[in-house]
């Protein structure tokens, strides 16, 4: 029999986890393209998919948000303890939507809509307005919840039939569908399965059973290893997610390679965790399909991230409250998350399938080097801190020095607000061309450039050379011979302010095969970076 499940769903989170409310023209911006936009954005013509540039046009008011997924788990957590404080055994399913089951609660209060009425007011007393709405199994509940709908026991597969196919969250397979003239999931539903699996594969076949209805898992004959589970211990306790980002990732890593090597996968993950004053955490986050190591990694550092951000609101408010109130030092805290640091994490998989087949390489398994790096590079973070390892992340700018950010291994990459990625997407006209240098000094170090006849090569204001380069001094060294040169490339920034800068680089070998790049500044010349 179905499990009857009750799915919140709070519209356009990730702008109300900014802090942004509906009646603001406001829009998430990822890869150049807004994935969320406000009801009063929408209500301009901004939606989802458009271009920044488009939308900005459409909405000269719009205010720009980076993308932000560890923020918006984040700000998600107090909203599923809101849930369980009606409704114990929360799912999170993505930050600002979440399951729990009905049946037993519909009981004690009487009826589904009790139920509803109930989780409403206590999620509007932390997020505002949410929609709810109840079906069978978690995937119909889950589309029931964006559009508010309670759907009658057994009416699942009626209600899923007229729903667009976009709404399964897999672009290529929603585009590919569209195109083969299925453009609903009762049209992709009333195919034959074993044509849909020898079409589309283990995912398709997987979306096609959720199309029909069917949410349950296919019962596999096999034996389930008696612990799949991972587990460590955090000594000092960690209260900040910065502690536990590596933590986190090896978990996901090892409880993955368990699956892996049981030849599962799973579908649902729980999050356990203890903190110093001996509270016991857990939380579920569920998915529609296998959860990779990426994903599994994902999902602990947001909900660590949620529990430790309510653990410092939770001292904040401590310190703060008045006496004989309930709420200062030596009270129990909020009720939203744990009062003290966390010292133990755990990771158990749950909704076990198989996992799909995967064709080795002919000298081994693929990525077992990355892993064992990826290992090292751990425990160097787990000896030294995070900070001890940094990778190099390309980004906008004309300067060499400023066009790469240097981010701790493990940590998300791109755009961190809305300034940043409009940064990386601008056009830089003066950027140097490929390739970019390998090496950039930290300080420029003084040059001479010189012409044939020994003379100190000019840049006029046109950024033309007045004599070709013939010899080039760095560091005081003896001139050495410069056998090719390109150049100049012009860099005037924010020529309006006094700040602004007037620059020309020069991109030069010598016959000592050094590759260098060189920019005039004020009539001087400097080192700036080397390309071998």
């Amino acid at each position: 029999m179905p499990v009857r499940m009750l799915a919140v769903h709070c519209p356009d989170w990730p702008t109300l986890a900014a802090g942004i409310g509906p009646e603001v023209p406001a829009a998430v911006v990822e890869a150049n393209r807004v994935v969320t936009a406000t009801a009063a954005a929408r209500a301009a013509g901004v939606l989802p998919g458009l271009r920044r540039r488009d939308a900005q046009g459409r909405c000269p008011q719009l205010r720009l948000l980076a993308a932000d997924s560890d923020r918006d788990a984040r700000v998600f957590e107090p909203v599923v303890a809101a849930v369980e404080t009606v409704v114990p055994g929360a799912e999170v399913t993505r930050p600002g939507d979440c399951l729990v089951p009905v049946r037993g609660a519909a009981r004690y209060f009487g009826a589904e809509a009790l139920v509803i009425a109930q989780i409403r007011g206590a999620v509007a007393a932390v997020a505002g307005n949410c929609r709810i709405g109840i079906a069978d199994g978690p995937f119909a509940a889950g589309l029931a919840g964006r559009l508010g709908e309670t759907v009658p026991a057994g009416a699942s597969a009626g209600f899923l039939a007229g729903l667009p196919v976009e709404l399964v969250d897999r672009p290529e397979l929603a585009g590919l569908l569209r195109r083969l003239g299925l453009p609903t999931l009762g049209a992709f539903a009333a195919l034959p399965a074993a044509q849909v699996l020898d079409r589309f594969g283990p995912d398709g076949a997987l979306v096609h059973r959720l199309a029909r209805g069917d949410d349950e898992r296919l019962p596999e004959p096999r034996v389930v290893p008696s612990d799949l589970t991972v587990d460590t211990l955090l000594d000092p306790p960690a209260d900040t997610v910065e502690q536990v980002v590596f933590t986190a990732r090896r978990l996901a890593e090892d409880c993955h390679a368990k699956l892996l090597a049981a030849g599962l996968a799973c579908a649902r993950v729980a999050i356990e965790a203890e903190t110093e004053n001996g509270e016991r955490l857990r939380r579920v986050w569920r998915h529609d399909g296998p959860l990779t190591a990426a994903a599994i990694t994902d999902r602990i550092r947001w909900q660590l991230d949620g529990w430790l951000s309510a653990a410092a609101l939770a001292s904040e408010a401590s310190r703060a409250a008045p006496p004989g109130t309930g709420y200062g030092p030596g009270s129990a805290g909020t009720g939203h998350g744990p009062t003290a640091g966390v010292t133990w994490i755990r990771v158990v998989p749950e909704d076990l399938l198989a996992a799909d087949g995967r064709q080795l390489g002919l000298w081994g398994e693929p990525g077992a080097a990355d892993g064992r790096v990826r290992r090292a590079l751990d425990r160097v973070q787990g000896l030294l801190g995070p900070e001890a390892v940094l990778t190099a992340e390309v980004r906008g700018g004309r300067d060499p020095a400023t066009a790469v950010r240097l981010v701790p291994w493990g940590e998300p990459r791109g755009p961190r607000d809305a300034t940043e990625a409009d940064r990386a997407g601008a056009p830089w006209p003066g950027r140097l061309p490929a390739p970019a240098p390998a090496t950039v000094l930290t300080e420029p170090r003084p040059a001479l450039l010189l012409d044939a006849a020994g003379e100190p090569v000019v840049v006029s204001g046109r950024t033309v050379a007045t004599k070709a380069p013939a010899w080039l001094a760095v560091d005081g060294r003896p001139p050495v011979r410069v056998t090719g040169w390109a150049g100049p490339w012009p860099a005037d920034e924010r020529w309006w302010e006094p700040s602004g800068r007037r620059r020309a680089r020069f991109q030069l070998t010598t016959e000592d095969g050094d590759a260098r790049l060189l920019f005039v500044e004020g009539g001087r010349w400097w080192w700036e970076a080397s390309y071998g």
